[in-house]
């Protein structure tokens, strides 16, 4: 054990303990030590491990650390080895095909004890402030092995699915565990927001944002996200935090687009966007995956607020994106109804898991301005009188009614519906087009013609 805490001993006391402690505890074995765990379970055994590590932090530790500080370390990195134990005989049998319910719910309780020891020693105040850091690190494992356990109760036992939409934020019909580790986060969040340290550079309260990203992604899994809505008005009430743009930088990127994505559920798009816009601005510009992400709903976002398509320069930047929305977003440009709704039919299973459907859908307003677009570009323009040049050419703004239905049934005619749109429909997509501003212009039922408007006829479009 002596030798397992050289390596916490020298952890501790680096330039940036928070991060090498959580190294220290991880559930996972370096890449370029990949036997760590095995060798660190070698080191004791379940009756003599606390003495074991009680000793060995006393003779190296006793001169940077409290009696107090001593006895938690000692408790934490006990539990340590406690739950490297269980994760060790797990790895061991699933090599062996053995790996079960028991072995999932084993390393969870295992580190579920550890994470329940990190809050008490802090709580009580015998560790010091950097280990909240620690300590997110060690609650987003357990966020983990909880569903991983909950995922081997599932398979364990019969459980009767109800028929239905189901996304991949949500969980397991009964996700256990995983409500529980819930209740262990809010501890953490609750330590961090109550912090009362009069000196803020040792205060826990940096750690909020970073374990209020950890709640949000259990909520989402959890499928309660009106919790969520909960945690953002905590931390909005809250008038003694550090400005929000002192925190890590990854910490304030994830939150943002939590937030963002929150409001786009609750379908408040123009809040939505300018949270997940915030979170694009500041992230990483290497980070292709995370802008990926926030362009997942950002994009939808925009097309109900701006009634705008991204370009296809930037789609291409980002290949999952352009295989999500490449088809869809080009029969918007073309107006083309019919492949519209054969694209939104392909991509539903996608779009539903991750909640993008409904705001996808309301899209069909933007098909529809954008082939009426067409057919206004397509009737010309007027023709010109004596002493006028090119340069004074106007568009044709009196355009027959039957110009519009025969645009609207030959979009739809690929659809492979047998149903015909009749002049009353017509005039009625017409109405709803200009009265959301798609169009400007009104409809002359005495004359069956559309009366647009000189300028700006299509308003964002460019005519």
């Amino acid at each position: 054990m002596q030798a397992a805490l050289e390596e916490f001993q020298t952890a501790y006391t680096s330039s940036h303990p928070a991060v090498a402690v959580a190294h220290f505890l991880s559930p996972r074995a370096p890449p370029e030590d990949a036997a760590r765990l095995h060798g660190f379970q070698r080191l004791s055994n379940e009756v003599m491990v606390t003495g074991d590590v009680q000793y060995a932090i006393e003779t190296r530790m006793r001169r940077q650390m409290s009696p107090d500080e001593m006895r938690g370390w000692t408790e934490v990195i006990s539990c340590y080895w406690r739950a490297v134990d269980r994760i060790v005989k797990a790895e061991n049998a699933q090599h062996q095909g053995r790996f079960s319910e028991r072995q999932a719910l084993d390393v969870h309780d295992a580190w579920n004890d550890l994470t329940n020891n990190f809050v008490k020693h802090i709580s009580n105040g015998a560790l010091p402030f950097w280990t909240i850091f620690t300590l997110c690190l060690t609650a987003n494992h357990l966020r983990l092995f909880a569903i991983q356990a909950d995922e081997q109760m599932a398979k364990a036992k019969p459980v009767a699915f109800s028929a239905g939409f189901s996304d991949d934020i949500g969980g397991t019909p009964k996700n256990e565990k995983l409500g529980a580790a819930v209740r262990v986060f809010n501890k953490v969040f609750s330590l961090c927001l109550g912090d009362r340290s009069p000196d803020m550079n040792q205060s826990r309260k940096w750690g909020v944002y970073c374990v209020a990203n950890l709640l949000f992604r259990t909520y989402f899994k959890l499928k309660t996200i009106s919790l969520s809505k909960n945690l953002v008005r905590s931390i909005d009430a809250q008038s003694d935090l550090p400005q929000f743009q002192l925190y890590p930088l990854s910490h304030r990127v994830t939150y943002l687009y939590y937030v963002g994505l929150i409001s786009f559920v609750q379908e408040d798009y123009s809040r939505a966007e300018v949270f997940l816009t915030q979170a694009w601005n500041l992230c990483y510009v290497h980070s292709t995956k995370n802008k990926e992400l926030i362009m997942t709903y950002l994009i939808p976002c925009r097309l109900i607020t701006h009634s705008t398509v991204p370009t296809s320069q930037l789609l291409n930047q980002f290949p999952d994106l352009n295989r999500l929305f490449g088809d869809l977003f080009r029969f918007i440009r073309k107006g083309d109804l019919s492949g519209f709704d054969r694209a939104l039919a392909e991509g539903e299973p996608e779009f539903v898991k991750k909640r993008i459907f409904l705001t996808l859908e309301r899209s069909r307003d933007i098909v529809l301005r954008n082939l009426f677009r067409n057919v206004f570009l397509a009737a010309g323009y007027e023709d010109l009188t004596e002493g006028q040049t090119e340069k004074d050419r106007i568009r044709k703004t009196r355009i027959p009614l039957a110009h519009f239905a025969a645009a609207l049934r030959m979009s739809t005619a690929g659809a492979g519906g047998s149903q015909v749109i009749d002049d009353d429909e017509v005039e009625c997509l017409l109405a709803n087009t200009i009265y959301k501003n798609h169009m400007k212009g009104y409809i002359s039922r005495e004359h069956q013609m559309v009366v647009l408007g000189k300028k700006g006829a299509f308003p964002g479009t460019g005519v």
